[in-house]
């Protein structure tokens, strides 16, 4: 079972025919950065139309029977999640609604501070709001997962404090490995991982030592340490693939409404769209690669088959569903 944390990629037929010859089973898709919800709405009927066209190669996924049933008829399920908590706006009605609509993760924060928590760019972070606590709340209840990849280090403990379901980091890596701001410290991954929460280690450049030169066995020997830090059950894949993505969409993604200004974010100023990705995964055709690699790095095949996608599935299928 191979499940994807998370992609945001311009998505054609092309890159899905690669998820299936890649074997991913799941994927998380990214459907909002800054978008409000009528935004939002809008790129679900562009996910309405590819399903459509696309019924021989994925399908809409809601519950972890899904992937099963992706897996059963040689397809690819597809999660929505949002980045920023921008699709709620300002109501907490709207949280049951997008969960109604399909979206299963929604990060309390995009870098910046938000209604709901403070991101990672931040210089201050005062923690959870109260309508942050509130939302948590509301999440837990109908069954969208907390996700905190973007978020800083004091709003990301309190949402796994507060929350009463485990919550997620679906995409980085640890900070002590590579210092990007986006990457998370060990007393983040602890509070995270203890509660029965997950971390999908990202393929994004910035978060990996050595950047688009990084190594396959680096990155699995990393992967394998977290496995005796903090359970190997507790960690997956989120690799953050932006495939074929324009570089004008970072500019999106960085700056989106909120300043007049360019917000280049991790990365050169000079260069500031999109990395290579590194050589031994350049798109979801490189999976087996992956799974050579952490078996390269002494986990078992259990383990391997857990971090690639079996613990994803199990996550899903305790979080997607009503509170108890």
């Amino acid at each position: 079972m191979r499940i994807d944390g998370l992609q945001y990629a311009n998505w054609s037929e092309r890159i899905f025919r690669e998820m299936r010859a890649g074997g991913v089973d799941a994927v998380h898709v990214t459907v909002a950065y800054h978008e409000t919800f009528r935004e939002t709405v809008l790129q679900l009927e562009a996910w309405n139309r590819r399903f459509e066209r696309h019924g021989d190669l994925l399908l809409r996924g809601r519950t972890a029977a899904d992937i099963d049933r992706a897996r059963e008829t040689g397809r690819t399920a597809i999660f929505f999640g949002a980045q920023n908590p921008s699709p709620i706006e300002d109501d907490i009605g709207l949280v049951e609604v997008l969960h109604d609509l399909g979206l299963r993760f929604m990060q309390l924060s995009y870098n910046n501070q938000s209604l709901l928590a403070t991101g990672c760019y931040e210089a201050e972070d005062p923690g959870i709001t109260r309508m942050g606590r509130a939302v948590i709340a509301e999440m837990n209840r109908v069954g969208m997962v907390v996700d905190m990849s973007h978020s800083a280090d004091r709003s990301t403990i309190e949402a796994a404090e507060i929350s009463a379901r485990p919550i997620a980091i679906t995409h980085a890596n640890p900070s002590a490995w590579h210092p990007a701001r986006r990457n998370k410290s060990d007393a983040v991954i602890r509070a995270v991982t203890e509660r029965g929460g997950m971390l999908g280690f990202s393929l994004y450049p910035h978060h990996l030592v050595g950047g688009s030169d990084s190594t396959l066995e680096g990155f699995c020997a990393m992967v394998a340490g977290c496995a005796s830090a903090y359970g190997v059950e507790h960690l997956g894949i989120g690799s953050d693939l932006c495939q074929d993505q324009p570089d004008s969409v970072v500019e999106w993604m960085r700056t989106g409404r909120w300043t007049k200004e360019v917000d280049y974010g991790e990365g050169s100023a000079a260069a500031p769209g999109f990395p290579p990705m590194p050589g031994w995964f350049r798109d979801n055709r490189d999976w087996d690669r992956i799974d050579e690699g952490l078996t390269a790095a002494g986990l078992d095949p259990s383990e391997v088959a857990a971090v690639m996608g079996g613990n994803w599935h199990r996550f899903f299928a305790a979080s997607f569903g009503p509170a108890a």
